[in-house]
């Protein structure tokens, strides 16, 4: 996955990063948390860990894809950003750190429930006493009534993309069927497929999985809010304090 996509990822992904950002800052605030270093996991191309690197933080961005740490890095253009390349499901840091913030619907690539929680431990056990853990999930709402069985397209100058999803209710996982167009010469275009698929989770399941691995939950919030969810939230975040 995020192999060719990874060079048009930010031409197309519609994200609004400084609402996020402010919000991921908000929630610090909420539970006084003045984090110094904090991990980045599933950064992508950098678009968290390079903003919050300008805002003073120390950063860590740890991503499965060489081709998307590779973008991150060409943005990053020499700041002092420490990238890795790992899965998160096999997270290995040097040191703990302050806050781990993991954005975008990363975890809903987490697609068994083992593998949630050993994800969980792992966070736990970087992260100093106290600190927090942020991340967000797509819900299973947003999957079945605004992913599933639609297409999306979208297209740039040089670029195009169709986004096909296929949403199973039975097992919670919805597969996305990629394909990129890249302009090439002559007015023709190439042609590549990739294939992402991401599990639904419930609210009760993720928090079950964060006490487990050690947690004090301290909040499950609609996108954006200090505000329980609701039954057409497309987004939780979760917020979870290692005690």
């Amino acid at each position: 996955m995020y192999n060719k996509f990874s060079d048009t990822y930010d031409k197309f992904i519609g994200i609004d990063y400084p609402k996020w950002i402010l919000y991921i800052e908000s929630i610090w605030a909420e539970f006084d948390v003045s984090p110094h270093l904090v991990l980045d996991l599933g950064c992508g191309t950098g678009n968290f860990t390079i903003p919050l690197s300008d805002k003073g933080y120390d950063m860590i961005g740890v991503d499965s894809s060489a081709e998307m740490l590779s973008q991150a890095q060409s943005k990053a253009d020499g700041k002092d950003i420490l990238f890795l390349l790992q899965d998160m499901r096999e997270l290995e840091l040097y040191g703990t750190v302050d806050a781990c913030i993991c954005m975008v619907d990363a975890i809903n690539y987490i697609l068994k429930e083992d593998e949630l929680l050993s994800v969980f431990r792992l966070v736990y056990n970087y992260l100093n006493s106290a600190g927090l853990f942020v991340f967000d999930i797509n819900t299973e709402y947003k999957f079945r009534h605004v992913l599933g069985e639609n297409s999306f397209c979208d297209i740039s100058d040089n670029d195009a993309i169709i986004w096909e999803n296929y949403y199973d209710g039975n097992s919670r996982i919805n597969e996305y069927l990629v394909n990129i167009f890249t302009s090439v010469e002559n007015g023709l275009y190439e042609r590549y497929e990739e294939v992402h698929t991401q599990r639904a989770y419930e609210v009760n399941e993720v928090s079950k999985k964060l006490i487990e691995a050690g947690f004090e939950l301290l909040g499950a919030y609609g996108g954006f809010t200090f505000e329980a969810p609701k039954e057409d939230s497309e987004k939780i975040f979760f917020v979870a304090r290692k005690n």
